[in-house]
Order: C-alpha cells, then sequence, then structure tokens
C-alpha cells in the first residue's frame, strides 16, 4: 500500500528545513519540480520519483487536522505538509517517514501517523533499473491503464486533498476512471465520496477474505482489461459482498440539506450567504472555514469565496465549508453561471448522535428566510441513519428519507402557481412569505417513513407535469 506521511509543524518549512529533509535519502538522490512547482520529487540517481511532497498548508480551522487524521491534534493553527512514497520501491515509505521527521525536528512539531517518523538516512538498496518507470506524471496515481487511474491508499480515513483533485481532473480530462483502492478498515470524507459518484470512478475495497469489492455499490469486483468491473453470473447480474451487508444500527443520523438558489449576476453580488444562514440557523453559528480541497485551510469568508468564483468564471467553482467540530456540518457548493445569473448549488449533512434530535422544526423557519432574501429555487430536506462524523464506511448504509420540500418564488411561476398549490395527491403546501412572492413548503414526513420516498415521487411528476 501507498505510504501517505504528514509532517504537522507550527512553523511554514523554509527552503533550507525541506532541504534537510530531502537529503533523507542522502547525496545521491536528486530533487525536482512538477505542478508549476507546487509539488516537490525526491527521486532516484536515474530520475525515478520515490516521494512526492505537497507544499505546505496552513490549515487555521479549528479541528480540521483531528477530523481528517482521526486521532487527536493540536487544535492551533498548523502547516500541513504531505509527503506520498512511491509503491515501487521499498524504501520509498521510510524516506517519507525520514522527510517528515526531519520537518518536525527542526521545527517542533509532529508526523503523522507516529510510528512513521526518523529522521535516519535510509540508503537505496532497491536495483532501482529493475522499477518500471511511472508511465504517469500525476503523483497520486499508483497504476495508469489506457481507461483507469488508480489510486491506492491506506489510511483510516481517506479526504479529497489536491493530490485527489489533481488525478480525478487529469483522469476526466483523459477519459479516465479514478478508481480508489483501501483496506476495509478504511473510510471516506463526504467530498471524496462526492468526487468517486457515478460509475466508472470507483471506491475498491480489498478484503482479505472477500476480495475486491465497491464500497460504494457493494458489488464484487475484478481486474479485467486494465479496471476494477463488476463480477457477472450467467445472466449478466452482479452480487454484492457479503462484508459490505454487514452494518451496525447505533442510532446516529444525518440531516440532509440539498438547496439551489439563484441569483441576477451583478457586481455587487456575494456568494455563500445563503449557506452561512443554513448553518446560523441550526448549528447557531457560521461555517468555520472553507477551501476547493482538504484540509479545509482558509477561515469562513463570503468575500474571498466570490472573488474566487468570480476569477473562475464562465467555469464553475467547487467549494467545501465545515462547521465547529462540536457540530459536525460539512458542505459542498458549486457554483456556477447560466443565462438565468449565478447560481449555488449546495450539499450540506449534519451529523447527530442518538441523544440528539434533528432540528426539523427549524426547517420551515429556514426555507421561509432562505426565500425571502437568498434567491432560493428548491430545498429539499432528507433525514438517514449514518455516522455522526459524517464519514463514509465500506458498508452499506439506509438510503435518505425526505423531510420536505420547498419551492422559490421563480420555481412556482414556471411550474404554474395553480398546479404548484394544489397536488392532487397531496400534501397541501404551506405558503412562505409575502402573499405576492410566496415560496410553497410541502411537507412530507419525520424522516422515518419511507413512504415518504412516495409522496415525493408523486409531487415531483405533478409539478413537472407543468
Amino acid at each position: 500500500m501507498t505510504k501517505d506521511v504528514i509532517a504537522l509543524t507550527p512553523k511554514m518549512p523554509d527552503l533550507n528545513t525541506l532541504l534537510a529533509g530531502l537529503y533523507a535519502g542522502g547525496p545521491d538522490l536528486s530533487v525536482n519540480t512538477t505542478a508549476d512547482g507546487a509539488v516537490v520529487q525526491l527521486c532516484s540517481p536515474d530520475g525515478r520519483p520515490l516521494v512526492s511532497i505537497e507544499a505546505p498548508i496552513l490549515v487555521q480551522v479549528p479541528g480540521e487536522t483531528a477530523r481528517l487524521l482521526d486521532c487527536a491534534v493540536s487544535d492551533g493553527p498548523v502547516w500541513w505538509t504531505e509527503a506520498r512514497a512511491s509503491t515501487a520501491v521499498a524504501e520509498a515509505g521510510r524516506l517519507a517517514g525520514s522527510f517528515a521527521g526531519r520537518l518536525a525536528t527542526v521545527l517542533g512539531g509532529t508526523v503523522w501517523p507516529p510510528e512513521a517518523a526518523t529522521t535516519d538516512v535510509v540508503p537505496l538498496t532497491t536495483d532501482i533499473s529493475a522499477v518500471p518507470v511511472p508511465a504517469t506524471a500525476t503523483p497520486a496515481v499508483d497504476v495508469l491503464t489506457t481507461t483507469t487511474a488508480v489510486v491506492i491508499q491506506d489510511r483510516p480515513l481517506v479526504p479529497l486533498t489536491n493530490w485527489l483533485s489533481d488525478a480525478l481532473r487529469t483522469a476526466t480530462a483523459a477519459d479516465r476512471a479514478l478508481q480508489i483502492v483501501t483496506p476495509p478498515t478504511t473510510r471516506l470524507t463526504l467530498p471524496t465520496r462526492t468526487a468517486l459518484r457515478g460509475l466508472p470512478n470507483r471506491w475498491v475495497v480489498q478484503h482479505p477474505e472477500h476480495g475486491y469489492y465497491d464500497g460504494l455499490s457493494g458489488a464484487v469486483l475484478h481486474w479485467k482489461n486494465g479496471t476494477f468491473t463488476p463480477v457477472r453470473d450467467e445472466h449478466g447480474t452482479a452480487r454484492a459482498a457479503e462484508a459490505f451487508k454487514t452494518a451496525t444500527d447505533t442510532g446516529e443520523r444525518q440531516l440532509l440539506l440539498t438547496l439551489r438558489t439563484r441569483h441576477p449576476a451583478d457586481a455587487d453580488l456575494i456568494l455563500g450567504r445563503a449557506l452561512e444562514t443554513v448553518y446560523r440557523h441550526l448549528t447557531d453559528g457560521p461555517p468555520t472555514g472553507w477551501s476547493t480541497a482538504e484540509p479545509v485551510n482558509l477561515p469562513w469568508s463570503t468575500y474571498q469565496l466570490t472573488d474566487l468564483a468570480r476569477s473562475r468564471a464562465p467555469q464553475p467553482t467547487m467549494l467545501i465549508a465545515i462547521g465547529h467540530p462540536d457540530r459536525p456540518a460539512l458542505a459542498t457548493i458549486r457554483i456556477l453561471r447560466t443565462p438565468a445569473g449565478v447560481e449555488e448549488d449546495i450539499t450540506l449533512t449534519l451529523g447527530y448522535s442518538k441523544d440528539e434530535t434533528p432540528p426539523l422544526d427549524s426547517i420551515e423557519p429556514l426555507a421561509a428566510v432562505l426565500a425571502a432574501e437568498h434567491g432560493l429555487t428548491t430545498l429539499l430536506t432528507s433525514l438517514r441513519a449514518a455516522r455522526r462524523d459524517l464519514t463514509v464506511p465500506p458498508h452499506v448504509e439506509a438510503p435518505p428519507i425526505p423531510v420536505a420540500l420547498t419551492l422559490g418564488h421563480d420555481e412556482i411561476q414556471s411550474t404554474g402557481r395553480t398546479r404548484a398549490e394544489h397536488p392532487p395527491l397531496g400534501p397541501t403546501p404551506t405558503k412562505l412569505g409575502r402573499v405576492t412572492e410566496h415560496a410553497l413548503h410541502y411537507s412530507l414526513g419525520d424522516g422515518t417513513g419511507p413512504q415518504a420516498w412516495t409522496t415525493l415521487q408523486q409531487l415531483t411528476h405533478h409539478l413537472k407535469q407543468a
């Protein structure tokens, strides 16, 4: 398995410190850069990459390092310097550990995982001439075929790092699938699951007793024609792995809000305010941080994220926002310029223990505020049995159950007010806001009855007939 090692330091690694770390392999190894200098590579004498080091990131968001590393970590601002070892050379993992250990020793920090830390010089004893030259310049990719880029990860939690985002962009641009291979003890963050959603991308779990299976669908997999694909019987049917079927109901739940807003594209537009409003209503505070990848490293700022989205327009912008560690809350935001204006597609997930009550009573007043002040188009609220910490395990999870649907004024206009207000099979909507420009809020249940799906399907079918 690939060895990822992270140095966490209170000071930014300067050039001299980085050089001290890079000498972990002795003077015979060489150094070069890729990705316009954003990645430094420690290479064998003939140029084969052994360890790739991402540019240090200053993480200023409380609880973020502990969330991603799944262990107790100092909560102050910290420089996160990640090193990724090649799978092709036995010494590469030890080199990555020595690089990180040297940074931590000089700057007074720590190394994750702790057992990887060392300051030893690691001599290169592998016969490099027998090691294949990497087929890819993307450091995160371990195996590259004509159809698939495979990333091997051996860590408790796989976040959507800059490494992984770059691998996904590169694979997509080359019309390849991205497939992440992990042991069964690994979980994904929500942004990583979102990135892998939709075939041919996959989360491939390598189980010591059950072989390979898809961590999101459960389908038994095998390596065929340069990619992981489902094993099918004579009828063409895939089957689910036994390991995927095993799950325990802990009583934990997640509240999901999927909303779209639309705004006129003018120079005074500030994005992110709808999401901030949702956070304040449901967590008693704004988001604590935002970023384009994990770790989420920037303190929350609607002005900064607006500037970023404006600089990328008309291309879409994907962002991540998180809340305070006391109330797990994570959002993904897609900002898109359309002929109708600027749209924000937001998915927010909040976690609750079995002893906590999700604030379903807050959804209707929240919807009213979003419709009146933030250009709400649609809002779907759901509840599901899933982990409070918002991570994704490699076993079956119950689907979310709809709680409520809200239509904003513009959506009602396009549907037709009479049709929207009078669905023949129910439910009868509640009018929110001003009489002339109100929103409609349809209550679908309390998140426990699966019949709410039938109600939602009937309602959406009726609305789409317009």
